[in-house]
């Protein structure tokens, strides 16, 4: 198996009569020997053509890709001794699942006992042993997709590429197939860089996570440290389901302690006390702009809390219930924001019902208004 190494990685698509547009800005970016690095982002982000940059499908403008150490900027892409995995499957309609995932080793002219003996290999771990003469269409989404991994494995490459596999299955297989990739990982312990859009994909199977936004990267950390500490407020709102709440006001200090108070001309403002952790990072924002972002889960109704603390509680309005099963999802309006908690299943709420919610600060974050960052 092999590192990637990114450096300073640009790509400039030209435009006639201007100065062109710049997906991918000179980014720098590692990933370790068998490790899995998912790239994630909303649509638009870059993160679709870093990977084809890497595969040697789209051409570089700028900077470095290196794969085990190997600078392969002009080398083509069948000799990068990589493996990619499309949206599309990209399977051979006229042939069976034997001769797809064995075409690649017939070109490259390896030994009939060989190539039998990696698709064998590779269609035991997929558990595609008894579909192996069957062709494409005979097959299901889940199975084509498994399909699809089996030719990449066969190879045996240094690095897999995978670019949004899942999203053409539907709910219920996506999260079976990630399944099969995350088992498949840690199997093979392959060098393994996956680009999807759902942050629940990122958070579930990768080692670490490099969050992308508008051919930047954002940040770069493992799952929880990125969901526990984001690095700004794009981080925080994309990572999370639902994402963060954000609100926006002002920090004020009175009677020896910091307190965020919310911009909100309709109502009484949302106080909320900050706590020691809180206002020390927070110490020199004080009558300045700031985003106070919070968790739903770190939201609670009051009735459900042994020892609320008055100075970090609100009453607001429910404007929507929905009842999850394990869980139930409301949302809340202040009178200048909208907010979503996760509370008990149990409870029973109406939409335009006053309640009444305590904070817990554990995992709260202070924001910078004008920069987005977290504040540290």
């Amino acid at each position: 198996m092999a590192q990637v190494a990114l450096e300073n990685l640009t790509k400039v698509y030209a435009e006639k009569g201007g100065p062109g547009v710049t997906a991918v800005k000179s980014i720098n970016l590692q990933i370790e020997d068998r490790e899995f690095m998912v790239l994630v982002g909303p649509s638009g982000c870059g993160k679709s053509t870093t990977l084809r940059m890497i595969a040697g499908l789209e051409e570089i403008s700028g900077g470095t890709v290196r794969i085990g150490g190997q600078v392969v900027n002009e080398v083509l892409p069948k000799d990068r001794d990589i493996a990619m995995v499309f949206q599309n499957y990209a399977l051979y309609p006229h042939m069976s699942v034997y001769e797809n995932m064995a075409f690649g080793l017939k070109l490259r002219k390896f030994p009939k006992a060989d190539i039998d003996l990696r698709v064998r290999e590779a269609a035991a771990m997929l558990g595609l042993e008894g579909l192996l003469n069957r062709k494409p269409k005979a097959l299901s989404g889940g199975q084509r997709q498994r399909v699809a991994l089996g030719r990449a494995i066969v190879r045996k490459p240094k690095v897999f590429l995978f670019d949004e596999p899942l999203s053409n299955l539907d709910a219920k297989m996506r999260v079976s197939t990630r399944t099969e990739i995350s088992k498949l990982h840690a199997r093979l312990g392959a060098t393994m860089i996956y680009v999807t859009h759902d942050q629940v994909e990122a958070m579930t199977m990768g080692d670490r996570i490099c969050v992308m936004k508008d051919g930047d990267i954002m940040q770069v950390a493992e799952p929880l440290d990125l969901y526990n500490h984001p690095e700004n407020m794009f981080v925080a709102g994309f990572i999370g389901s639902p994402p963060m709440n954000f609100f926006k006001g002002t920090l004020r200090a009175s009677g020896g302690h910091v307190s965020f108070v919310e911009d909100n001309t309709v109502a009484a403002p949302l106080t909320i006390a900050l706590d020691e952790k809180l206002a020390g990072r927070s110490s020199g924002h004080l009558d300045r702009p700031v985003v106070f972002g919070i968790r739903p889960e770190d939201i609670h109704d009051l009735l459900t809390v042994a020892s609320p603390d008055p100075s970090r509680t609100a009453d607001v309005k429910v404007e929507v219930s929905e009842p999850m099963g394990a869980e139930t999802l409301l949302y809340l309006d202040t009178g200048a924001t909208q907010f979503v908690a996760r509370v008990s299943p149990t409870d029973r709420f109406e939409a335009g019902q006053r309640v009444q919610v305590t904070f817990d600060l554990n995992h709260a974050q202070i924001f910078d208004a004008a920069t987005e960052a977290a504040l540290k």
